[in-house]
């Protein structure tokens, strides 16, 4: 961080410690992790709470508890991929994508409790003890999930970058609506992003894909 911007953040009454100390819901962690990901080597030594610097979390990943550490401002997406258990086992569960980083794309869905999230967007220490699937945890032993079944026969990918994130979008949205409507499906996956343009064949597989779940 410049001076400048230091200076500016003094005269408004706020600065990044008192900003990340009032962190304690999802939706403040959503509207900060960008910021406090992003920075030199002098703003990570400043960007702790309160001179805690490293934190244990349970992480309840696909059925599986993780105990990790963790600093306050890790992601959620950041544990997924690159972080690793108190054993030293990374978790390498690289599904999710870092596409954005900003939470504009939906490369980096999970669900959380239920409801799709953009990991990049959550903080690690937000969702301790929570449910949290992610792409790697929808297929069975010796099954796919009937979306994955659905993408693969509709074909419904190009380059596949994105192709995890809209996955689990769908499979949150048909468990929330199972038998949607074309409009619906499109409205329901408006948060996920195609660079590719694959859309008609995304929108056919969901379709597809209801089909399946509901028998």
């Amino acid at each position: 961080m410049s001076k400048e911007k230091e200076l500016v953040g003094e005269r408004e009454g706020v600065s990044r410690r008192g900003f990340l100390k009032g962190i304690g819901s999802g939706a403040v962690a959503a509207s900060v992790a960008p910021a406090v990901l992003v920075g030199s080597e002098e703003t990570s030594r400043a960007d702790t709470i309160d001179g805690i610097t490293q934190t244990t979390v349970t992480l309840n990943i696909n059925g599986t508890a993780h105990q990790v550490d963790v600093e306050p401002r890790t992601t959620l997406l950041t544990v997924l991929r690159d972080g690793f258990d108190i054993s030293g086992n990374r978790l390498d569960l690289t599904g999710a994508k870092p596409i954005c980083d900003r939470g504009s794309c939906g490369g980096c869905t999970v669900i959380v409790e239920g409801k799709p999230i953009y990991a990049c967007m959550m903080l690690a220490v937000d969702v301790g003890r929570k449910k949290i699937t992610t792409v790697e945890g929808l297929a069975g032993q010796d099954n796919l999930h009937p979306v994955q079944e659905a993408f693969v026969e509709h074909d419904a990918l190009m380059c596949g970058f994105c192709t995890p994130g809209f996955v689990v979008a769908a499979k949150a949205f048909l468990d929330q609506n199972p038998t949607p409507t074309h409009e619906e499906i499109q409205e329901g996956l408006s948060g996920n992003v195609c660079r590719c343009g694959t859309y008609p064949f995304i929108f056919d597989a969901v379709k597809t894909a209801s089909k399946k779940m509901r028998n």
